[in-house]
């Protein structure tokens, strides 16, 4: 399997309107302002996206609507384009698990206050078109259907983030994968949304614990 690691990277608002980053094995630095756009990316609104609750999940090669809401353990039909690939895959949330202060220690100082959470995701090819090491991204969001103003990226011991390996070409090939998310102490990541593609940016699929 190939393992897709980039470079290390956490952003955190603090509530006096900073950002603070750290990347690589850097620990140092100056903050600097945050634009407020840069943290928060609201989805729809409750209001709007409720009556898409039951919405049921798309089957075969039928994709899921942009906006439908879905319990973690359910598949998502989307489509997939990265470079030249282009095809159809299922993404699946199968858990979203709090992890451990410790596993975040190569981030030093910066992430003092961050807790760990781990979105697991099962990726299958329906297509069965060449989409090696192409890969897919969650985002966590907090109790407020929103982003919890932590942007991370990396490894940790208990989440191995993994693009897709050079076999995932066939209809039926399946691999999984960790997303690393976190939220500010005393908070939660309590769902996870895909973003990406056309018609998803603005009203994302969500997976709700």
């Amino acid at each position: 399997m190939t393992h897709a690691r980039g470079p290390l990277f956490l952003a955190v608002a603090a509530t006096a309107g900073l950002l603070l980053t750290a990347c690589g094995g850097e620990t140092t630095g100056s903050p600097v302002a945050a634009p407020e756009t840069t943290t928060e990316t609201t989805s729809e609104s409750p209001t709007s996206t409720s009556k898409k609750e039951d919405t049921p999940v798309a089957a075969g090669g039928d994709v899921t609507a942009p906006g439908t809401k879905l319990k973690v353990g359910a598949r998502a039909v989307l489509p997939m384009s990265s470079g030249d690939k282009t095809g159809t895959i299922a993404v699946t949330l199968t858990a979203i698990e709090a992890g451990a202060k410790e596993d975040l220690a190569k981030f030093g100082d910066k992430a003092k206050n961050v807790t760990p959470f781990y979105l697991r995701v099962k990726v299958e090819n329906l297509s069965g078109t060449d989409l090696s090491y192409t890969s897919v991204s969650l985002r966590g969001l907090g109790t407020d259907g929103k982003g919890t103003g932590v942007i991370i990226s990396g490894d940790t011991p208990k989440c191995d983030s993994t693009s897709a390996p050079k076999t995932f070409k066939t209809a039926g090939e399946t691999y999984e994968t960790c997303v690393l998310t976190a939220a500010p102490d005393g908070s939660a990541v309590v769902a996870g949304e895909y973003n990406r593609g056309d018609g998803y940016t603005k009203s994302p699929v969500v997976w709700e614990s």
